[in-house]
């Protein structure tokens, strides 16, 4: 079985897209969408958040989301420490989750990839982008933040330049049409080499 990486900017449509290859019966992992389930169930991880950002990284049982993203997105270190605590469980837990499924490949979405250096861990990679001007409107509606956080984020995060001389895949999402054929050219192409 492939493993197989989607990634993309904040703000590109990762999510979409994983929506379009679960359509054509992929498992798709959600990273994020995991590795907040973990920081509610590891009492390890946790504590280790506290210990780095201090009591207010949770309110009560629930982390304290403002709070940690203004912490960590106004500085790259305490970001970098807090990806240090978090990815490799989440990697932990995608492997178990991977050696469940059956079929041909399977899809870890995960906006950091490149960043944290994981490209090596993935048979191939799909990168979504999308310009900077749609990326911002699409998260400020979407989170209801300001454009200077989601330009603090997009910050923290390579350019798209540097991220498609490393991807096999690239999906301009623009365009929800020409999207959903690129999926699909992308499905047909990762099931022949499968």
């Amino acid at each position: 079985m492939k493993i197989v990486a989607l990634t993309g900017g904040i703000g590109s449509g990762k999510s979409t897209v994983a929506k379009m290859f679960m359509a054509l019966g992929v498992p798709v992992y959600n990273s994020d969408k995991e590795a907040k389930a973990l920081l509610h169930r590891s009492t390890s991880i946790k504590n280790a958040l506290i210990d780095l950002l201090g009591e207010k990284a949770f309110s009560g049982e629930k982390l304290n989301k403002t709070y940690v993203a203004d912490q960590i997105f106004a500085d790259s270190a305490l970001l970098q420490k807090m990806n240090n605590i978090i990815h490799p469980a989440v990697r932990k837990h995608f492997l178990k989750w991977a050696a469940k499924q059956k079929t041909p490949y399977v899809i870890q979405e995960a906006a950091i990839i490149f960043e944290n250096g994981n490209q090596g861990f993935y048979d191939a990679v799909i990168l979504v982008i999308a310009p900077q001007d749609t990326r911002i409107e699409r998260v400020t509606k979407r989170d209801d933040v300001s454009r200077e956080q989601v330009l603090a984020r997009i910050a923290n995060q390579w350019d798209d330049k540097k991220k498609i001389a490393l991807s096999d895949f690239i999906i301009n999402n623009i365009d929800i049409d020409a999207t959903t054929e690129k999926v699909s050219e992308i499905n047909t192409a990762l099931l022949e080499n499968s």
